[in-house]
């Protein structure tokens, strides 16, 4: 998947779900900015260092990050995006389908990795 910054009619539907701006300290970073600067990376999976400096301090970009996925506003988002899809019609309950196949876990099973010491202390390995 390519990724494209936020057209205009897709950050006015997820505008609403932005925490507001503090009243008091520094001045916020523009969140159109710093949710671009977010989905590049999600989407390119490069390091956050990494980033284009068209969106900002990588810093700024992660601590936002960081801050919204621990309040829950990227859930809020979806919510409201997903409501917004049914009241639409754009989804509907039948088009949907869950997989809850799992894999159980053996016990006893094969280790992935082993240890192996010998007496002497540089001696250490991983298989």
């Amino acid at each position: 998947m390519q990724f494209s910054e936020l057209t205009d009619k897709q950050w006015d539907l997820i505008k609403p779900s932005i925490p507001n701006l503090a009243h008091t300290g520094r001045p916020r970073a523009d969140d159109r900015t710093v949710i671009n600067g977010i989905l590049y990376v999600l989407m390119s999976g490069c390091r956050w260092m990494d980033m284009p400096s068209k969106y900002g301090s990588h810093k700024t970009v992660w601590e936002r990050h960081k801050k919204w996925s621990e309040k829950g506003v990227w859930k809020n988002i979806m919510d409201s995006l997903v409501s917004r899809g049914y009241a639409s019609g754009l989804i509907k309950v039948d088009d949907l389908a869950i997989d809850s196949s799992t894999v159980p876990a053996k016990k006893g099973g094969r280790r992935l990795a082993t240890t192996v010491t010998r007496r002497r202390k540089e001696a250490k390995y991983m298989l």
